[in-house]
């Protein structure tokens, strides 16, 4: 074991999931430590674009016990959230090391040994927290290859100055493509691609209110009851100032998918062709799970089978952040708290002996 860095836990990742987990190890008195890929503080946040808000009030986007502080004006920005992060971590003191690259987790005896390009912790656990937002997703189309103008993800995406005066398709129905397109709209010729009509909810219904349903409908599967499909999930639209401005100028509207691209533009489904010039693909993200390849908990599917957020397959892995298959809006700042809570509780009486020990 020469040269191993012992921990009672390894939490890999310091964005929201991370710093949530890590609160609750320090208040429990857990020998943890937090590593991060990244060199700076903010897990993805830093990485959006720049005109990013939340369509959350900051109190309802706060990390546990300490609420983030209200913006002067508006939703928080991108900038006010990777603030409120970084001072967040100072605050509580979070033992975290950055940056730090996990190459992978081995079984070892009495624990997880974690492999990193700074050395290998030894764990008595592990919590991967390393987020939804590791691989950009693209969904394939037909000569996507051959199309000569411009392709980005929304990850990629910083501000409409390149496009001015381009004729530009966004691609994807969620908030990120109603807001990228708001703000688009105002400088280029643009088309909104989404599979279905979005449904865009009211003025005064934010992200808070979506959340509460959220947990609703996880209380009602809880209690045996059928959800209410009829009310409003997170994919809904949320009416933030630049979305209601540019439906107020009438380009909120949205047109199905075409059917392939050309060199120089794309077919629609009743063969008419369109010239375009960039096209900006807001259409989500997979997780990357590569830093658990080698412990052989990856199903055929590409995830990880769970029982409240613990690896069927290795009891010393949790999983925390990476959305509803590991907590209802857990990959929310709003939704972090309960999951972390829960998640690091859980932890704490596995390393206590209130569990089964590791058959391996």
């Amino acid at each position: 074991m020469s040269g191993q860095i012992f921990r009672d836990v390894v939490v890999i990742g310091g964005g929201q999931s991370g710093l949530a987990a890590g609160y609750f190890l320090r208040r429990l008195g857990l020998d943890c430590e937090i590593l991060d890929a990244n060199d700076r503080p903010g897990g993805a946040w830093p990485d959006a674009w720049d005109s990013l808000r939340l369509f959350s009030p900051a109190q309802m986007s706060s990390l546990p016990s300490w609420p983030m502080p209200p913006p002067k004006g508006g939703y928080p920005s991108r900038d006010h959230v990777v603030g409120y992060l970084a001072a967040y971590e100072q605050r509580y003191s979070l033992p975290i090391q950055r940056p730090v690259r996990v190459k992978g987790i081995l079984h070892s005896a009495g624990g997880l040994s974690v492999r990193t390009d700074r050395g290998t912790w030894l764990a008595k656990a592990v919590i991967s927290a390393t987020g939804g937002t590791g691989q950009p997703f693209i969904p394939p189309y037909s000569g996507r290859v051959l199309f000569r103008g411009k392709q980005i993800h929304s990850s990629a995406y910083r501000s409409p100055d390149e496009f001015v005066g381009q004729r530009v398709l966004v691609v994807g129905g969620g908030n990120s493509g109603a807001q990228i397109l708001a703000e688009i709209s105002k400088v280029a010729e643009t088309a909104w691609v989404t599979r279905e009509p979005p449904r865009f909810l009211p003025d005064d219904v934010d992200g808070g209110v979506l959340f509460e349903q959220a947990m609703e409908r996880v209380r009602a599967l809880m209690e045996g009851r059928e959800p209410d499909r009829a009310k409003s999930g997170l994919g809904d639209i949320v009416m933030v100032p630049p979305v209601r401005e540019a439906r107020d100028q009438d380009v909120l509207y949205t047109v199905r998918p075409f059917t392939r691209f050309l060199p120089d533009g794309v077919v629609w489904q009743d063969g008419a062709r369109t010239p375009v010039d960039a096209v900006i693909w807001c259409t989500g993200f997979r997780p990357d799970l590569s830093h658990l390849t080698k412990l052989g908990v990856l199903e055929a599917d590409g995830r990880i089978a769970l029982e409240h957020g613990r690896s069927l397959r290795q009891p010393r892995l949790w999983m925390l952040g990476y959305g509803d298959w590991t907590g209802a809006a857990s990959a929310t700042l709003a939704g972090i708290t309960r999951s972390a809570r829960d998640t690091v509780q859980a932890v704490q009486q596995f390393i206590a002996g209130d569990h089964a020990a590791d058959p391996g």
